[in-house]
């Protein structure tokens, strides 16, 4: 009996990475609990650090003016924040024997910092230094954040991910909107002052996670040579199931409303409401998705997103109108709504590398996505967006085989 209310007593008291845990079948009894306030923590972070990086595209409209560009240059500015994604596999790399805190802590006072400093420069070549500076902080806190919430999400890595992935879809969301009224009151010049809600937001994630360890303790971490064997096994199988689904993915996140307004004829508003309601079902399937894979498993679960997205674009697209909004509905919680399954499935098959491979699976998502992007691109000028998209929709259900390849998971219940 002394020796169960110890147990309990350890259980109330154990935090993440102390080394008086008590173990319980290997793992401590805190690396079993699902620690609300720190995910919720590192969830803030997310939304913030994304609300931040998601200010580019609106300002394109103003960098345009303001240095006399063309299209292609203004439009090769966004590329420039993704290009340091290559850096990935080794921030993840130098986050396992670093403590990936700091990236975490810290990354939304710089990209804030660097984004809010746009409107200060007047020349193509400072903003694309600005830029490429802000891509290496997004993919400093990219790369080890998900495995700072797999640390303290216990068992329960699957709703981390979830909470995670919808904290930065609500950032992005939001982004455009602060800084559109930001640039009306103060000019676009004037934005620099958004730089200190970055700054308070680092200031609390130092109080709230500075003692949270993410990273595995000496005696567990194994090498990158150790782990090459798992990274044969398990990525192929994820760059199965990621390629195919991606022109799906693209064709809607990206090409969807030009799709709007060229072949439906709608006006820019209703374009972008389109995109609107996308992207906020996205948001409650990123929320879904990864808790309910816990549940029934990630096969499972992938299976079941892989199957209904191909379906519902095709009643989106060869529909009558009335179904477009349930469609769009219905895509945005399957067709842009499996990363968290799949950061799940890295987390859970690299437990004591897991920044390193989700790097690697970052630096994949890069790759596959931009390559997504340009071939529906290409489709689409050859043979017009609603076969390209029809295409995209019948390539993504290669995916499904795939699915049967993952490693078999023990689901919650």
């Amino acid at each position: 009996m002394q020796t169960t209310k110890q147990n309990i007593e350890a259980k109330r008291l154990a935090v993440p990475g102390s080394i008086t845990e008590p173990e319980i079948g290997g793992q401590s009894v805190a690396e079993q609990t699902f620690h609300t306030d720190q995910v919720l923590t590192v969830v803030g972070a997310h939304f913030m650090h994304d609300t931040f990086s998601a200010f580019l595209p609106p300002l394109l409209v103003e960098i345009k003016s303001m240095l006399g560009t063309n299209n292609a240059m203004a439009g090769s500015l966004v590329i420039l924040t993704q290009l340091p994604s290559i850096l990935n596999p080794f921030i993840g790399y130098m986050a396992d024997r670093v403590s990936v805190r700091y990236f975490v802590i810290f990354a939304p006072a710089v990209t804030a910092t660097l984004m809010s400093s746009l409107g200060l420069v007047h020349s193509y070549i400072a903003l694309a230094m600005i830029l490429l500076a802000t891509g290496v902080s997004i993919a400093a806190f990219h790369a080890p954040a998900p495995a700072m919430i797999a640390r303290v999400a216990g068992n329960r890595v699957g709703r981390g991910m979830s909470f995670f992935m919808a904290g930065g879809e609500l950032g992005r969301t939001v982004g455009p909107v602060v800084v559109a009224y930001a640039v009306v009151w103060w000019g676009i010049d004037g934005i620099w002052r958004l730089a200190a809600i970055g700054w308070i937001t680092s200031a609390v994630l130092f109080w709230r996670l500075h003692n949270v360890k993410a990273r595995p303790g000496l005696h567990q971490q194994a090498s990158v040579r150790g782990m090459l064997p798992q990274v044969g096994r398990i990525f192929p199988t994820l760059a199965w199931i990621m390629g195919p689904k991606a022109l799906l993915a693209a064709s809607l996140t990206v090409y969807l409303p030009i799709y709007m307004s060229d072949v439906k004829g709608a006006n820019l508003t209703m374009a972008a409401v389109s995109l609107t309601i996308l992207e906020g079902a996205g948001f409650i399937g990123a929320l879904l998705t990864g808790t309910v894979s816990d549940r029934i498993g990630r096969a499972r679960m992938l299976l079941i997103v892989l199957t209904l997205a191909p379906i519902l674009l095709a009643l989106f697209l060869l529909g009558p109108l009335w179904l477009a909004v349930p469609a769009l509905i219905g895509l945005g919680l399957t067709a842009i709504s499996p990363t968290p399954v799949m950061l799940a499935v890295v987390q859970d098959q690299f437990p004591v590398n897991r920044a390193t491979a989700n790097g690697l699976y970052m630096f994949l998502n890069f790759l596959i996505r931009a390559t997504a992007i340009a071939v529906v691109g290409l489709m689409a000028d050859r043979l017009g967006l609603t076969p390209a998209f029809l295409i995209s929709g019948f390539i993504a259900l290669l995916s499904i085989p795939a699915v049967f390849r993952l490693p078999a998971q023990e689901v919650s219940v």
